[in-house]
């Protein structure tokens, strides 16, 4: 199994909606797919089967214009259930975290993400130093709670543990980091 991350272009969006439907609860219709390829079309990026050339995960994000400076949101992130487990997310989301940084120059990321999903909580938390910042009550159609998770982009003060490093290492350490590290399926910022 093999793929390679690129750019999304328009021509992904119906695969990448495809992907989504498949493995996420949260659902888009195309005319947000499209708002995201035209308006940011750096920041999105898809994880290409190479022998079928057909999309085995995404990526989905923005920028958003705080009053003191810009940041970036993971709108949504999936990965087709026979994909999993191979670094594809991880890669995905660091694809666009960093094309945040270069062209928008993002200081810091956000994304939502369902308490109940331990898998995309252990990548998000674990793998990719985010920091839960809040508990977003009945955030989800279904209402379900969401994690208001964030990780600052760009280097930190050297010499200096930066405070999402040192939340992060707190949150690893509570209970309810313990709780949450058992496995799940999906992988589903929302968004």
């Amino acid at each position: 199994m093999s793929v390679t991350i690129r750019q999304a272009t328009v021509d992904d969006l119906m695969q990448m909606q495809n992907c989504n439907l498949s493995n996420l609860p949260e659902n888009y219709q195309m005319k947000y797919y499209m708002y995201h390829a035209l308006t940011w079309p750096q920041l999105s990026h898809v994880a290409i089967d190479q022998h079928t050339g057909k999309v085995v995960g995404y990526v989905l994000a923005k920028m958003e214009e705080d009053v003191n400076e810009p940041f970036g949101h993971i709108t949504s992130l999936a990965v087709m259930r026979n994909w999993r487990r191979l670094g594809i997310a991880e890669k995905l989301m660091t694809q666009a975290q960093k094309a945040m940084h270069d062209n928008f120059s993002a200081k810091y990321v956000t994304l939502h993400v369902r308490k109940s999903n331990r898998a995309a909580l252990q990548l998000y938390r674990d793998t990719l130093q985010f920091t839960v910042r809040d508990i977003e009550k009945g955030y989800y159609a279904d209402g379900e709670d969401a994690y208001a998770m964030r990780k600052n982009l760009g280097p930190q003060p050297e010499g200096k543990e930066g405070k999402d490093a040192k939340d992060a290492k707190d949150a690893k350490e509570g209970t309810d980091a313990k709780e949450h590290k058992k496995d799940a399926q999906a992988i589903e910022p929302s968004k």
